[in-house]
């Protein structure tokens, strides 16, 4: 099968286009290393802790947002309200280049003593 490849650069994400001898078109995502949006001049808006978390939340939450700036971060009790349980979604630049198990322990590292306390932790983190 000949392929012809055509790059189309979307501002989320750059797809590659393929076109095969029966003219279907097939989408395939690329790698988008390198490619900038020209226009943005400021990073993504920070995030903020929304209003429902508890204090032991949202001492977590500041913890991370303050040491990854985060451009996601989601902190939950999954204990039942008992602090022993936290689920942790985090999307940060400092996980760029980084193996999964060298993220989680950069976040155990920011979280230090306080990651100790707990019986267990569900952690998801991935770099932008």
């Amino acid at each position: 099968m000949l392929y012809s490849p055509l790059r189309i650069a979307a501002p989320r994400q750059a797809v590659l286009i393929t076109r095969c001898l029966f003219r279907r078109q097939i989408a395939q995502p690329v790698q988008a290393a390198g490619i900038r949006r020209w226009y943005a001049t400021e990073p993504a808006s920070t995030v903020e802790a929304p209003d429902y978390l508890d204090e032991s939340e949202r001492k977590i939450f500041q913890t991370l947002k303050t040491e990854l700036q985060p451009t996601r971060l989601e902190v939950q009790d999954i204990s039942g309200g008992c602090g022993s349980m936290y689920a942790l979604d985090i999307v940060s630049e400092q996980f760029t280049g980084l193996p999964v198990i060298k993220q989680h322990r950069l976040v155990n590292k920011v979280l230090g003593d306080e990651i100790k306390k707990w019986h267990g932790v569900q952690l998801k983190t991935k770099a932008p």
